[in-house]
């Protein structure tokens, strides 16, 4: 008899993404480990891959196929779990979550303290701490690539938030199954649902931990959980969540074909010098020319989390609108302004 049909959704999923790391190492898949004793220069260490791990029912399953399925593939597992520090005994639970991972077979695994700041608001503040000690603990660890449980109801969730932000196509492309440096994030559960994670560790007699933040209305992505979303299911019907994470993989595919147009139409809308030319610019169609604009400000210091459909197309006006107006103040101190023709964006 096989696995529960939940637990095997899990693990085909992390298989597949397995499959894509060796084949991107140029690993052949099923050659066992080595143990620390075997390797030679003719034999190096196992690929490693780790999983960030909160407690919580989503990287849990993601943990538990992952400890199920590496080792079937000669890849070396292990986990991280980060302490935000933003709860009382959450140090206490990151032990808890590491002696989970250690029993589920992982190895190295580890728990990481971070401090969160309030740059861009508490969930976005935090994210940051999150990410940055993961990457930390990639690059201390060798890891060919972390796993993220991000579900698609995230997905749906990342979706919708973007459209209430109206940034613009790329937010409506939500998270992407590959992302961060050199491909290390890895989002194997962008189609499998919440529910179906939730089940798997059911089944699997998986103990988890619900944080409490997911169910605080003080968070703008608690509120649309427990209440946009519902509302837009019991007025639309089922099939929401699906039709949100399809929106964001059609958004995605569109968005990337304009960032690669963009990008071979940057350099001839510069001049000798690499100044922006405002008559070249207005040829363009506007959507490939607002990206060169953000990827202009981004290059003279503008943060990308902060920079907005707003900002560019303030900036965009310089060009389509051009009346006299003076400069264009944008995050990170950066200024645009309108000098003879051209376009020049840089630090104020």
């Amino acid at each position: 008899m096989g696995p529960h049909p939940a637990v095997a959704a899990i693990r085909l999923a992390v298989r597949r993404v397995l499959h894509d790391i060796l084949i991107e190492l140029n690993t052949p898949a099923g050659v066992p480990a080595a143990t620390a004793a075997e390797r030679t220069p003719e034999r190096p260490p196992s690929p490693l891959v780790l999983v960030a791990c909160s407690g919580g029912a989503d990287s849990m399953a993601l943990a538990s196929a992952l400890a199920f399925e590496a080792p079937r593939l000669g890849i070396r597992a292990g986990g991280v779990t980060v302490d935000h520090g933003l709860q009382s005994g959450s140090d206490l639970r990151a032990e808890e979550v590491v002696l989970r991972l250690r029993e589920l077979g992982l190895d190295p695994v580890e728990a990481t303290a971070v401090t969160v700041g309030r740059a861009g608001g508490p969930e976005a503040a935090a994210r940051d701490a999150r990410y940055a000690a993961l990457d930390a603990a990639a690059a201390r660890h060798g890891a060919a690539a972390v796993l993220l449980g991000h579900t698609r109801d995230d997905q749906a969730e990342t979706v919708l938030l973007g459209l209430a932000r109206g940034s613009g196509i790329r937010s409506l492309s939500g998270m992407a199954a590959v992302s961060g440096a050199d491909g290390r994030y890895r989002r194997p559960f962008l189609q499998v649902d919440r529910q179906t994670a939730r089940k798997a560790c059911m089944v699997q007699s998986l103990p988890v931990w619900d944080d409490p933040h997911n169910a605080d209305p003080a968070y703008t992505r608690s509120r649309l959980r427990h209440e946009g979303l519902p509302a837009l299911e019991k007025a639309l019907g089922k099939g929401v969540v699906e039709a949100l994470a399809r929106t964001a993989q059609l958004s995605r595919d569109d968005a990337d074909a304009l960032d690669t147009w963009a990008r071979q139409a940057e350099a001839g809308v510069r001049d000798a010098t690499g100044v922006l030319e405002c008559a070249k610019l207005y040829a363009l169609p506007p959507a490939v020319r607002r990206r060169i604009l953000r990827r202009a400000a981004i290059e003279a210091g503008s943060p990308g989390g902060g920079l907005f459909a707003r900002h560019i197309e303030e900036v965009d006006r310089l060009i389509t609108g051009w009346r006299g107006q003076g400069a264009i103040n944008l995050p990170g101190k950066v200024v645009a302004r309108r000098q003879g023709g051209r376009l020049v964006i840089r630090q104020g």
